[in-house]
């Protein structure tokens, strides 16, 4: 499929009718718009401005942050960092601009390149595409100075879920696996069986709504020129796609953690603090990597009700998913039952009459369980 600018146009208009679905199928199934703090315990200290940056702290990032280049930066990257020291104080007066509680315009648009899935794929159908964002070299350093001080306060207040994973030092898709499994081991070792369910969201990046993530931040206490900060760093963005030497015309994004960037991983664990909240007050296990959350109980054959706490829980997380504009993929996520077969069959009619659907084996971050544990 040769490139053209009118490709780039149809690949972005893919991008948007794809959100925009999604967005318009959450709306339906809303039974309420909540903006507050769900729960969130606010911080005895507030953030309400950021530290002025430092030269030394500032060449630290510089000289961390990945090298790529992207399409809107004026010379490569590389050739940059090279010349870095003799344009020390110029950088830092840009990055500073943190004080001002702005974030510049020429760093908000994102040049999307569609790369084939795999490569036995038809080439012709958008879907088969990964989007992959590319932002301006400087956007990332300044993105890399908010993480910094963002995540300190975070991490300083306690606020992090602490069954959570994804984005953070010494935590991985391996360390969440260990825990689920541990936790599963224990109950078959106790003569219990587990039911172990993984939720898929759609786009879950994507569709993050603004408004309610700004006023996420104020629950946790952002404030004043921080929380200003991040209002402009949200707002009025942008994206063009490229394909070869094409592209197509620059089109607003107007909801999702930007793709590509430094703080996007980190603003959206923010945006699903509150799902643990719902979780627990159904006394249920769990563990979440990034956007893939897992519930899981550990039962008798014989007692039925965790299934059904189970099942509750799993319909107030649709909810609360509805109303903060995640859709939740009912197609792909799946359920599984673990332990012996005699005990697993007994489940399998409850299962039913809750409308759950099992399967034999699951592939869960990249590791394949199956009912008796046996990988």
């Amino acid at each position: 499929m040769p490139a053209s600018a009118s490709l780039c146009e149809d690949f972005a208009d893919h991008l948007r009718s794809k959100i925009d679905s999604v967005r318009s199928n959450i709306i339906k199934g809303q039974k309420r718009l909540f903006i507050g703090n769900d729960g969130l315990i606010l911080p005895e200290e507030a953030l309400d401005s950021f530290d002025l940056v430092e030269a030394e702290t500032l060449g630290r990032v510089f000289s961390q942050v990945n090298p790529t280049t992207c399409f809107l930066d004026p010379i490569p990257t590389s050739l940059f960092k090279s010349f870095y020291w003799s344009f020390e104080s110029e950088i830092l007066n840009i990055m500073n601009s943190l004080q001002t509680s702005i974030f510049p315009a020429d760093f908000k648009t994102a040049v999307v390149k569609p790369l084939l899935k795999k490569t036995n794929l038809d080439p012709s159908v958008f879907k088969n595409y990964r989007p992959v964002s590319n932002l301006p070299f400087f956007s990332k350093v300044l993105e890399k100075l908010v993480f910094i001080q963002l995540n300190e306060f975070l991490l300083q207040n306690n606020i992090f879920e602490i069954n959570q994973s994804g984005f953070r030092t010494n935590h991985s898709t391996e360390t969440a696996l260990l825990k689920i499994v541990n936790d599963v081991r224990c109950a078959l070792d106790s003569g219990q069986i587990s039911v172990l369910v993984l939720l898929d969201l759609s786009a879950a990046f994507d569709t993050v709504d603004h408004m309610i993530l700004v006023n996420r931040h104020k629950s946790l206490g952002l404030s004043g020129t921080v929380l200003k900060w991040f209002k402009s760093y949200l707002m009025e963005r942008n994206f063009m796609v490229s394909m070869d030497t094409h592209f197509s015309g620059v089109h607003e994004i107007n909801c999702g953690v930007p793709q590509g960037s430094i703080l996007g991983p980190l603003l959206f664990k923010i945006y699903m603090l509150p799902l643990g909240n719902v979780i627990r007050s159904h006394n249920i296990s769990f563990h979440s990597y990034a956007d893939d959350t897992q519930l899981y109980i550990a039962m008798s054959p014989d007692d039925t009700r965790p299934l059904e706490a189970l099942f509750n829980c799993i319909l107030d997380g649709k909810l609360w998913m509805a109303n903060n504009f995640l859709q939740l993929n009912q197609e792909k996520t799946e359920i599984i039952v673990i332990g012996p077969e005699a005990k697993r069959e007994k489940q399998f009619l409850k299962l039913q009459e809750l409308s759950l659907s099992h399967s034999e084996t699951i592939s869960n971050l990249g590791v394949i369980f199956d009912s008796k544990l046996t990988f």
